[in-house]
């Protein structure tokens, strides 16, 4: 059997740590990179064809699975829909509140491409998502907790440089360790977002910004940093590079719970994550996804799915039995 064929849409960090985890998976191939810039103006690194994105229904015989790697903010909520009609594809959504409408939307037209759309397949939401699940079922009388960072979020740093008169930005969050101490101890605390995290933001502003306006920007935006207490911090482009071009990130998702007589028997459920580089890692769990939707669709399934929906053995790329022998 061939090679699942794997076409990328945009080439930033993500783009590329894409390319990087395609070269680890012996059953997929890269087969093209899509940009919305001219074609002439990408390079990648492995040599692969330069569409534009409107050469991409062309193609659409060409590309087994589309993995879509653009922004959440603005990005992925049109370029999604717009290529579910085509391909079977995976996305790394990351706007939680916006996720079930972004389902729907993508569902009604996978289904009617007779497609696979993978949504939300990252680590958070992806990973981190499955163990919350996991840990849900096992312990149903019981408390979630998630910490994120410390780090470098993507969809937060590309929410900022989407403001007007910015020229580059980052955002770092930050976990309360009083907060995630608490949890680990077995306490079942109640804490809002605002105790659990912090957010802080280096901004390079273009000459002449109003620094008042996207400061107030980014700390009322809506499921990015409303919620939050925000630190904006200003600074020069010299600065930025010298001291902010780190992409790592990580974080803790714990659930606390109770089992036996009169709930005596407590327990604590913690995965952890310390990531080096973030769309390195997005990208990893991508790939796994890109396999997953390729071999749904050719077994018949259609529509949209997220990590919740696809059974563990899909992702791997060995066999089930090669699985059950060694990792049972």
């Amino acid at each position: 059997m061939g090679k699942i064929k794997v076409g990328i849409t945009g080439y930033g960090n993500l783009g590329k740590g894409v390319e990087y985890a395609l070269e680890n998976a012996g059953d997929m191939e890269l087969a093209g990179i899509f940009s919305r810039r001219s074609p002439d103006q990408i390079k990648p690194r492995t040599g692969v064809p330069v569409y534009s994105m409107q050469q991409a229904e062309q193609l659409r015989d060409k590309i087994d699975v589309m993995i879509v790697c653009g922004g959440s903010a603005n990005d992925l909520p049109v370029q999604t829909a717009q290529l579910a009609a085509y391909f079977n594809l995976v996305d790394s959504f990351d706007t939680h509140a916006k996720i079930p409408e972004h389902f729907a939307r993508n569902d009604e037209i996978s289904k009617k491409s007779g497609k696979i759309s993978i949504i939300s397949a990252g680590w958070d939401p992806g990973m981190f998502s499955l163990n919350r699940l996991y840990s849900q079922a096992i312990l149903p009388d019981g408390s979630d907790y998630t910490f994120w960072g410390p780090g470098v979020s993507q969809g937060h740093s590309d929410a900022v440089r989407r403001i007007d008169g910015v020229l580059n930005a980052k955002q770092y969050t930050i976990p309360s360790e009083k907060a995630l101490q608490r949890v680990r101890s077995g306490e079942q605390p109640e804490l809002t977002v605002r105790e659990k995290h912090t957010r802080v933001c280096y901004v390079v502003a273009k000459d002449g910004a109003d620094l008042g306006r996207i400061e107030n920007e980014i700390k009322t935006m809506p499921n990015y940093f409303a919620d939050y207490d925000t630190t904006v911090n200003f600074i020069s482009m010299e600065e930025f590079e010298a001291n902010h071009m780190g992409i790592a990130h990580g974080g803790f998702v714990l659930r606390t719970g109770a089992t036996g007589e009169n709930k005596k028997n407590r327990h604590v459920i913690e995965y952890s994550l310390k990531l080096d580089s973030n769309p390195e890692f997005t990208a990893g769990v991508l790939v796994a996804c890109a396999r997953a939707a390729y071999r749904m669709n050719k077994e018949g399934m259609c529509g949209c799915k997220t990590v919740f929906d696809i059974a563990p053995a899909y992702l791997h790329e060995k066999s089930a039995e090669e699985l059950r022998k060694n990792l049972l």
